[in-house]
């Protein structure tokens, strides 16, 4: 099994929006991304647009409804409880992703850093799933290492669950990072008991990622888009993609 490689695209977005411009083209990032090994395309919009617009979700989606990019993925990342922009399940609802990607971020946080607690969200979310799952979107949970955690994710009925890496990252390289991989490993064999898909994302780079799917079980996939923009700024965006899904097949 080959992990896919979704990239995604919001730093692209937040460098446009920098300045009253079209430039540079989150479309024509992802053509650049796909043609170079890319198998997926992931967004986050937020209510306050600081990146990914809502034109954007809809751009992209009438790129990937073409038929030279049928095999690849759409992943609308979000909270479904933001709106007004005009909100995350309008979105879905309008564009049909593939897959969606549950995260619990506050409108105010700079970027997601933690997972779901269903211990108080599960009553909450079971509506949300049963929506996009009549949809047809493949759901997936943001979630911490945490094994009742991932009961109470498998219970709720989701398909996948996604590891917020952040700590792993951080820790890379390090005695305290390789506790903190022990924990993602043990967690991921408790995901694959109960069924559960794992998608893995946050702060994955080319020096930490191939340690992070060699041990971990079944990674079917890997979200990656600051470290991938940040890379792109040396090696251009078509070589960075190469390099990471070069990285994923030789696991």
């Amino acid at each position: 099994m080959t992990t896919k490689l979704s990239v995604n695209l919001n730093k692209v977005a937040l460098i446009r929006n920098s300045r009253d411009t079209t430039i540079p083209s989150v479309v024509d990032a992802a053509v650049t991304a796909i043609e170079a090994g890319a198998q997926g395309i992931t967004v986050h919009p937020r209510p306050d647009m600081r990146h990914i617009r809502p034109d954007d979700v809809y751009d992209l989606a009438e790129l990937l409804a073409k038929p030279a990019y049928v095999d690849i993925e759409y992943n609308i990342e979000g909270n479904p409880e933001d709106n007004g922009y005009p909100g995350f399940m309008a979105l879905v609802a309008d564009v049909k992703p593939h897959q969606c990607t549950l995260v619990p971020d506050d409108p105010n946080q700079l970027t997601s850093d933690h997972g779901w607690d269903l211990t108080g969200e599960s009553n909450e979310l079971a509506v949300v799933l049963e929506t996009l799952k009549r949809q047809n979107a493949r759901v997936s949970c943001f979630m911490d290492p945490i094994a009742h955690q991932l009961e109470l994710a498998a219970r709720l009925g989701t398909d996948r669950i996604e590891f917020y890496t952040g700590p792993y990252a951080a820790h890379h390289g390090t005695s305290t990072g390789q506790q903190i991989l022990a924990e993602f490993v043990q967690a991921g064999q408790v995901a694959q008991t109960l069924g559960l898909g794992i998608n893995a994302g946050h702060d994955l780079n080319q020096e930490n990622l191939a340690d992070f799917c060699r041990e971990v079980p079944n990674v079917l996939e890997v979200s990656i888009g600051h470290a991938i923009i940040t890379d792109a700024l040396w090696l251009g965006l078509s070589e960075t993609v190469g390099r990471y899904r070069r990285i994923l097949d030789s696991l």
